[in-house]
């Protein structure tokens, strides 16, 4: 054997393939310290799959440091899994159902730790945390991986002289849990989630009276958030029964949406020690329950002067001219977003009218919550920023903020202009009718020529056939179910305690 070929087979994943940035191979240094000065027992490695939800492998902490630099095998059907955990593809068949060979036949993919996302997990014990890249066992990446999308949206963005900058405005749920539902009869597919009660009677919005009779379970919750070094703002009482509002600092890059998915993942299992149910569900299938939903602040930064890129030189002006391009990417290319934005059949039904705290049509407006796109600032200000009100808490952040990096690139390269600034109230005028349902956001999607030039033709069909497969069951499983106001068990089964 040559002397070449003993080194290339010496060398570890990473190394093989170049996958580490020289901060990342310094992070992973300190991550070998972290380990053995805090005696961690525990590391869990975990990447984000196409639903935003975190999965992954627990290792004992003594593997670690080698599976850091050697990866950790995953099945490669956790691509092919829709929002019940059911396989959507033909994984034995040529290219699993999906043109990519290397998925065929259900074998494996490696997880290769970011070693810069590493984390001490403070609500479990001696156990430490990482986030992961998705890669094939010949060092390609993982081209349907959300995570590496959004890399990619930004590195394109970086191309044009930007950096994006992303702020969390994040509504959910927050339950008692009064019954686990773990008997035999309860463990259908999906399960049936928990019975719980609630924890505020709601209809007092940001009253203190209502946030003190909550703060012991807020501050456990908080505490694990700001542990986790996530730039939390602000903890709000929201209008509804037993719902909450939690807002972070904005962030650049991946980092912002990094912290959505280590946000709900951490909500959701610290407050699950406590006995609590926290929901990212839109609207769940209880009385007097409202709807939540997911603002996202965002601006570009010029990567040369460091300023903000909406900021306007003039005082006639809310928006630079490169700021009105974006915001007219971002109304032209609304109606597909809105699968990316609002990726379940559940998230629709926020959208009930015009001057309603959620959007119906595409348009935007200065300081005006009933439109889709909320213009901030005011000439000059260099916190100018547009914060989108169309989301759900479920979206994958790396396909919403990448969705909106590439329908702001369209509007540039385009010039197009947003159009005059919406009245206050607004009322319902020429532009486009935000999708009704979620066979409409895939139908406009479908014929995007924004979205398959940035994303590309394969992950769009792949991310079709995904959400189209959820949408034939809920039509299976409950035919009559023709009312949008009306939030139907299925659907209360699907996403209630979507992790």
């Amino acid at each position: 054997m040559s002397s070449h070929k003993r080194r290339s087979l010496a060398l570890n994943f990473v190394e093989r393939h170049g996958l580490w940035s020289e901060e990342q191979a310094r992070a992973a240094a300190g991550v070998d310290k972290a380990i053995a000065q805090k005696s961690l027992e525990l590391v869990r490695f975990s990447f984000p799959d196409q639903h935003g939800i975190l999965r992954g492998k627990t290792l004992v902490a003594k593997e670690a440091s080698r599976a850091l630099r050697s990866g950790v095998t995953m099945t490669s059907t956790l691509f092919a899994k829709d929002t019940s955990h059911r396989t959507v593809f033909p994984v034995f068949e040529a290219g699993a159902g999906m043109g990519l060979p290397e998925m065929g036949g259900a074998g494996n993919f490696i997880m290769v730790a970011d070693p810069q996302t590493f984390r001490v997990l403070p609500w479990a014990e001696n156990c430490g945390w990482v986030l992961c890249d998705s890669y094939f066992r010949n060092g390609k990446k993982v081209p349907i991986a959300t995570r590496q999308l959004y890399r990619e949206a930004l590195s394109k963005l970086a191309r044009a002289g930007f950096d994006y900058m992303a702020g969390l405005e994040v509504e959910f749920h927050l339950f008692k849990i009064e019954d686990h539902q773990l008997a035999p009869e309860t463990l259908t597919w999906p399960a049936a989630p928990p019975r719980v009660s609630h924890t505020t009677h709601g209809h007092q919005y940001l009253t203190e009276a209502r946030y003190d009779q909550v703060a012991p379970i807020l501050d456990a919750l908080r505490k694990s958030v700001e542990a986790l070094g996530l730039p939390l703002q602000s903890l709000e009482v929201e209008f509804g029964p037993s719902q909450y509002e939690f807002t972070f600092a904005p962030q650049i890059g991946l980092a912002a949406a990094d912290a959505m998915v280590l946000f709900r993942s951490a909500l959701k299992q610290a407050a699950r020690r406590h006995g609590y149910l926290a929901s990212f569900m839109c609207r769940p299938r209880l009385p007097n329950t409202l709807a939540s939903g997911w603002h996202l602040h965002q601006s570009l930064i010029d990567t040369a002067s460091k300023a903000n890129a909406f900021i306007s030189p003039s005082q006639k002006d809310a928006l630079s001219p490169l700021g009105r391009n974006f915001l007219g990417g971002l109304l032209a290319n609304a109606c597909a977003a809105t699968a990316f934005t609002t990726p379940t059949l559940n998230g629709y039904k926020r959208y009930r009218g015009i001057n309603t705290m959620a959007p119906v049509q595409a348009v935007w407006a200065k300081d005006n919550r009933g439109a889709m796109i909320r213009v901030m600032g005011e000439p000059g200000d260099p916190a100018t920023h547009f914060e989108n009100r169309s989301g759900e808490p479920l979206a994958n952040p790396y396909l919403y903020m990448a969705s909106q990096i590439y329908a702001g690139l369209d509007g540039i390269a385009r010039a197009l202009d947003p159009g005059p600034c919406a009245g206050a109230p607004y009322q319902k005028c020429a532009a486009a009718a935000l999708p009704a349902a979620l066979d409409d956001a895939l139908a406009a999607l479908r014929t995007s020529n924004c979205f398959r030039s940035g994303f590309g033709d394969g992950f769009v069909d792949y991310y079709l056939r995904l959400k189209e497969a959820e949408i034939a069951r809920c039509r299976k499983a409950m035919p009559d179910t023709t009312e949008q106001d009306t939030v139907s068990e299925w659907e209360h089964h699907e996403y209630f305690d979507m992790p």
